[in-house]
């Protein structure tokens, strides 16, 4: 628990310097160690993944499923088009399974909506070109709650998360993937990230990771 806790403090820290990088500027350090990390280890034939940006990388994986190996290939910041840019290095290893949530840093950086969810839908046609065994597990957006007043790239965004999660959800059942809709699970009344869950608006808390693997682990394990 306490791992987790601190984890969530390191990506709300990083997320403010992500918010001011665009799209096409240059990684931060954090970025590049973290990618030329998972360059050297690859993936082993079998595995399986959890893909995305910070969201993903804080989670302890191996613990909400029950899976000791599984991979946890998240970094803080990342965008679809990051994603896409290492996505080689998950799928050359032909995992069995691959766990793929991202966007918010896209809307962060004022990507559209059909843009953002374009560039998730051509990540997971890469995914079926790269490795045709794997399966595809695509995951919808989490909501977010700008009543924190921490992330200011995100405010007003709402309506744009539930798009893309409205053009990912119709897309899906042609895309051969797993459509999994973490978003009502996480909202209050007003559709805003649920308060308890989160610490900034935008990265869960322990409790919150807790909801998402009890959600995750039966697709996981299945």
């Amino acid at each position: 628990m306490k791992k987790v806790i601190a984890m969530c403090a390191i990506l709300a820290a990083a997320f403010v310097t992500a918010e001011a990088r665009l799209p096409k500027e240059e990684p931060n350090e954090h970025y590049l160690e973290r990618a030329a990390m998972f360059k050297k280890e690859g993936v082993k034939p079998g595995s399986i993944v959890f893909l995305g940006d910070s969201q993903t990388e804080g989670g302890d994986w191996a613990t909400l499923t029950g899976i000791p190996d599984v991979v946890n290939r998240g970094i803080i910041g990342d965008t679809a088009e990051g994603i896409a840019e290492r996505l080689t290095d998950v799928t050359s290893g032909k995992p069995s399974k691959i766990f793929l949530l991202c966007g918010v840093n896209d809307v962060s950086h004022a990507i559209p909506a059909d843009s953002v969810a374009m560039s998730i839908i051509e990540v997971v046609k890469r995914i079926h070109a790269e490795t045709p065994e794997t399966k595809v597990y695509l995951q919808s957006l989490l909501p977010i709650n700008n009543s924190f007043g921490r992330y200011s790239r995100i405010k007003d965004k709402e309506p744009v998360v539930r798009e893309i999660n409205a053009i990912l959800a119709a897309e899906a059942p042609s895309l051969d993937v797993t459509w999994i809709n973490l978003y009502p699970l996480f909202t209050d009344s007003e559709q805003n990230l649920r308060a308890e869950l989160t610490s900034d608006g935008l990265h869960l808390k322990p409790e919150g990771y807790s909801i998402w693997g009890s959600i995750i682990k039966p697709y996981a394990t299945e």
